[in-house]
Formats: C-alpha cells, structure tokens, sequence
C-alpha cells in the first residue's frame, strides 16, 4: 500500500481504519509536527478514515485542524498558506470506488514519498506504539473563503467573458470544489455534469485519462456547442480538456498553453516539464521568453525541482500542473480558470489556439507495455538508437532525440510495465517509428 507518493489500497482488506490510525499516528511520532490538517474526498470510507487519522494524529502528539470535505489541493493550500508542519488527504485519487488512501505532506506542503520518510512511517506503523504521552487539541477549520480567493487571485475574473463550457466532475470533488468558485464568475454558462459528490461513482470512474471516461465529456461537449469541456479526476487536483470540436487536449500542449500564460505575469520564469513532454512545451516557454527546465516524472521530483530552481509553473503530460504561489503544489481549479482567461483574452476559439500544434507535432500518448526483463530491455533500446546517431538521456528511465521523432520509455513505479511516449513531426513519421520501437519493446 505504500507507494512512491502515497499510502493506497482495497478498503477494507488492505487499507482500513485501524490503518488509518497507525499512519496518522506513525507520520506524527515521526515527523513531529506541531499542528496539521487533515481533509477527507467523498469516497464512502472517507469519514471512518479520516475519523481514524485523526486521532491517530492526536494520540501522537499533534494540534489537528479538521478541514472536512476538500479536494486534495485545497489540503496543499491550508497546509502552505496557514503556515501547518504538515497534513494528510484521505483520498484514493482517480483510483476505482474500492479503494482508499492518504496523501501525506510536510510544512510547505512538500510530499512524503518513497524517498522522503514514506517507508519511516510504514516501519513505525507496523511496529505499534507505547502509551500517549501527549494526546493533541482537534478543531474544526472553515478553510473555504481563503481558499476561493486564493485560486482567483491567480486570474482577472472580470476579463474573463461569456463562455459556455461542459464540466464534469464525475461525482468526484470538483463537485464540491468549483461551485463557490464559479459563483464569482457569474458570466459563465456552465452545464454541470454529475456534481453530487458519490463514492460509488454511478456514472464513470473519476479518471480522464482513460479515454473511456472521456468519452460522456467529449461528446457533451459537442451536443451542447460548448466552448470547452472540462473533465476531473477524483479528488479534484487534476483537470482536463476537450476543445470546441470535442477533441481531447494533451497535457503536454495543455502545459505549452499554461506556460504562456504564466509567463505573461512572470516574465522570464522558469517553467518545469517532463522528460515524456512533446517538442512543443520547450519551444512555447523560450518563445514566450522564459526557461524551460526538463525532469523526472513525478510530483515529488518536480515540487523539489521547482524549490531549488523557483520556477513559476510547472506541468506534467499526466494534468499536474504545478504553481509556485499555490506552493508548488498542483491544482485542477487554477489551470481551469487560467484557460478560461486565456480564450478570453485571445478571443479565439481553443481549438484555433491548438492548430499550430497539432498540424506540426504528432503524439502517441502513452502505450504500456508488459515486460519480463525491464533493465535489459531498456538497454536494447538505448543500444539500438544510439547506433543510430540518437542522442541518449537517462535522467528518467531511457529519452532518445534525432532531428524529426524522439521518444521516452520508463519503467512503472507499480507494475512491470514499461510506458512509451514518442512524437514525430509528421503523422506518417510517428506512426512508423511507433511501431517500429513497439515491435522491439514486445519481441
């Protein structure tokens, strides 16, 4: 159950609140916070767990601030701006109704992952505890006007015009989430797609990135001549978009976008993107005058990267999108409300916006694979190309560039699979060596 960024399982079978309780406690005793806030999704576990963390934290010695029902993000602001040693999100993300989980973090909102005292936490949980030496104060905290104002802060809400957009939150958090949000935005026509927050997700899992849970937005969208379409995962800190023909935008050309955006504000930032990202990231950022900075995937790598570097913005393939005045921390209601300013501003329909990428660069998307030998696969590859003349990284599993295609394999962090990304600067290219480095990856 505990991963590389989190604690995830089966509730109960792997994961219940007797767990729940040995987590909270354990990340107290071991991180020794003095007072943290702990938040919970809508999953149908969630108050139990949440309940169970929570005296758990106290036992161990910690002031605890309840926040109740909150998207994951809205944790990572009360942690960040009220000045908090830490705090957990009962939340199983985007995963199936049948789990459960926490994400853990430290002052600054900074995550607690598989190098950053995860495994302290499950050593210390698994060994048990003595008596209570000092049990902590719980209270309730109203975090939501801060946490509207934060969000808005990040755009002009009066430059924002008339837009008629689809938004499904997939009986996930964004439910709960953007109302407040979009009742300071009054102009809008929202239609508003399965809001009711629901654990047992009756309409699709809250995951867009499978193209099945996509497809009610997608074609909304398209019945309702809608300007955009917006779809969550399921605690909210991810969002993603369909244009005004109803097709679905990539995280890469999602992030070239944001990143212009921010950079209007912060002239010359730097900007972080992944090593899966397309071409068009990097050369977006230094046209629009800033510094593009490459990384490994991963919201641990990149929160430490966008510290050392101060970067203003960073945006992963996979919807994270990450703000240094969010606390470097991801959002899904900030990037929604900076691409509702940003068709504002160019008054040009988003599908208009994309043309310039999507006639020059060509994507696969991610295509995993089954691998018995991860390491010597890799190898093959690397081997291979750089005969080739292409020009080799390993700073994230193995990156291979020549002049009109590139691509990146990297192992899962869960599974034996190893996940391809590759792009060329024509369909017929990206195809051809799609398939070319498939048939080596499964021979």
């Amino acid at each position: 159950m505990f991963k590389a960024y989190d604690v995830r399982g089966l509730y109960p079978t792997e994961l219940d609140e007797d767990g729940a309780y040995r987590v909270g406690r354990a990340y107290v005793e071991h991180f020794e916070p003095r007072t943290i806030a702990v938040g919970r999704d809508m999953r149908l576990a969630s108050p139990a767990m949440a309940a169970a963390a929570i005296e758990g934290a106290a036992d161990g010695g910690a002031d605890v601030l309840d926040i109740g029902l909150v998207g994951t993000e809205m944790l990572y602001y009360a942690v960040g701006d009220l000045g908090l040693e830490g705090g957990i999100c009962v939340t199983a993300s985007h995963n199936p109704k049948d789990y459960t989980g926490m994400k853990i973090v430290r002052r600054g909102a900074l995550p607690v992952g598989g190098d950053s005292g995860l495994g302290d936490v499950r050593d210390k949980a698994l060994a048990g505890f003595g008596p209570v030496v000092r049990r902590g104060e719980v209270r309730r905290e109203d975090i939501w006007p801060g946490f509207v104002a934060k969000t808005l802060s990040f755009v002009e809400p009066d430059a924002i015009r008339p837009l008629k957009i689809v938004v499904d939150a997939a009986n996930g958090m964004a439910g709960v989430m953007l109302p407040p949000v979009l009742e300071r935005l009054p102009q809008l026509d929202v239609v508003r797609c399965f809001f009711e927050p629901d654990g047992s997700f009756p309409n699709h899992e809250p995951n867009p990135l499978l193209p099945e849970n996509r497809k009610f937005v997608v074609q909304k969208t398209r019945e309702e001549g809608a300007d955009l379409g917006v779809a969550f995962d399921g605690d909210g800190d991810r969002c993603f978009f369909v244009d005004d023909t109803g097709e679905f935008v990539p995280g890469d050309f999602v992030t070239a976008l944001l990143a212009e955006a921010v950079l209007e504000r912060n002239p010359g930032a730097k900007i972080i993107y992944d090593v899966r990202a397309s071409w068009a990231v990097p050369e977006t950022i230094e046209r629009a005058g800033g510094v593009p900075l490459v990384n490994r995937v991963g919201h641990a790598f990149i929160k430490h990267r966008m510290r050392k570097e101060d970067a203003a913005f960073a945006g992963e393939v996979s919807a994270h999108y990450y703000f240094r005045d969010f606390s470097q921390a991801d959002s899904g209601v900030v990037p929604f409300l900076l691409v509702l300013e940003l068709l504002s501003r160019r008054s040009r329909r988003l599908s208009e916006i994309l043309t310039p990428f999507r006639e020059r660069f060509f994507l696969t998307g991610e295509i995993n694979t089954l691998v018995a030998d991860i390491p010597l696969k890799l190898q093959e590859l690397k081997e291979r190309y750089a005969a080739l003349g292409g020009r080799v990284s390993h700073l994230d599993g193995v990156s291979i560039d020549f002049d009109d295609w590139h691509f990146n394999v990297r192992p899962s962090n869960t599974e034996p699979l190893l996940r391809l990304n590759l792009e060329a600067l024509s369909q017929a290219r990206m195809e051809e060596k799609r398939d070319e480095v498939l048939t080596l990856i499964r021979a």
